[in-house]
């Protein structure tokens, strides 16, 4: 087999990718996987790194607001279709994998007029612009929330949950691993706090200024801060003067992150909160209120309406943020009851699910 993934743009677009990815290797090693991403994008960095070769397409998106930026959009586009072009001629596709982002949009395109099956994987609980656009010549819709029949045709849904990676499963096992990675106590409470690969202001925010009741109440943070808030949050921590919050721009050891929390404040990105059920954390959202539709606050209350997990507001976040972790990590039952909740709602065989749909199309 020979199949196309495109997209990317954020983590949660290309770690469900690299998944599917993976899964059709460990079905048919002979299969070849090209990605296609969107040059400067994150992804023509870590798909290298999970040992995949990408090339990228010129294409960018639309600012919101009025911008010089947005002239280019239109050129950029063309030359994006022209590359797409020359990609599916040279790389001759059984099929094509869309994951969103602004890459997918002309690849897809391009192999849906050349006559070759497409496959489109939505994360979210709302869809994406590029996937509602590319649904239409699209013959699979793999979604990780029911009642999308609302954005696609019910005829060619499947619900399969987000890919999460392999490694995510058997976080685990990876608790003692974890806890000389970051330099823990096994005899106090560990709070990780991750806001997406490119970190949360108001999360960071939020941490900066409660480090020290943190550091009173001796529990250690996992602090992801994403690149823009790294050197800002060193500099806090130092002012604590304690070895207890351990601050990273970047975790790529997720399992292991995962493995030492006691409790979890994310964002709700799609692949945050498939991650967080498949390791049965219990969690504190915090969803980004400009996310497009509010599609992380949907996200997020998909478990608070389960009972699942906790929600805090972004605009109040830095008021209450602190004292819920606290409270959370202090009440060992409530711990027990959001971990348990939220077990069920993980969908550990996705990545397969979604492989197989894949490997059905190129027949």
């Amino acid at each position: 087999m020979r199949i196309i993934i495109s997209g990317g743009g954020t983590g949660g677009h290309i770690y469900p990718a690299i998944a599917i990815a993976n899964e059709l290797k460990a079905i048919d090693p002979a299969t070849e996987i090209l990605f296609v991403g969107a040059e400067g994008k994150m992804e023509m960095e870590k798909v290298p790194r999970a040992g995949y070769k990408i090339v990228g397409l010129p294409v960018v998106g639309i600012k919101r607001e009025l911008t010089l930026a947005n002239l280019a959009f239109p050129f950029k586009l063309g030359q994006s279709f022209l590359r797409a072009q020359q990609i599916v001629r040279d790389f001759r596709p059984d099929a094509a994998v869309g994951v969103g982002g602004y890459a997918s949009g002309p690849l897809l395109l391009v192999a849906s007029m050349k006559g070759i099956p497409t496959l489109i994987q939505e994360q979210n609980s709302y869809a994406g612009l590029t996937n509602k656009a590319l649904a239409r010549w699209a013959k699979r819709i793999c979604v990780a929330y029911p009642g999308m029949d609302a954005f696609f045709p019910a005829d060619k849904i499947k619900l399969t949950g987000n890919p999460v990676r392999s490694d995510i499963q058997s976080a685990d096992q990876q608790t003692d691993a974890g806890r000389i990675l970051f330099s823990l106590e096994s005899t106090r409470p560990t709070l990780l706090v991750i806001g997406g690969s490119q970190g949360a202001r108001t999360l960071n925010e939020s941490l900066e200024a409660g480090l020290q009741r943190f550091v009173d109440a001796g529990v250690q943070v996992v602090w992801q801060t994403g690149p823009a808030f790294i050197e800002r949050a060193r500099t806090a921590i130092a002012a604590t003067g304690s070895p207890l919050i351990k601050a990273y721009d970047f975790i790529y050891e997720m399992d292991k992150a995962y493995a030492v929390a006691d409790a979890v404040v994310s964002r709700a990105g799609a692949l945050s909160v498939s991650e967080l059920c498949l390791v049965g954390r219990p969690a504190i959202l915090v969803p980004l209120p400009t996310a497009a539709e509010d599609h992380q606050t949907k996200n997020a209350m998909s478990l608070v309406e389960q009972n699942a997990a906790l929600l805090v507001n972004d605009r109040t976040a830095r008021e209450e943020l602190i004292t819920a972790a606290l409270n959370l990590l202090n009440n060992p039952v409530q711990r027990q009851q959001l971990s348990t909740e939220i077990k069920t709602l993980a969908k550990p065989n996705a990545a397969r699910d979604i492989a197989e749909e894949v490997i059905k199309l190129t027949k």
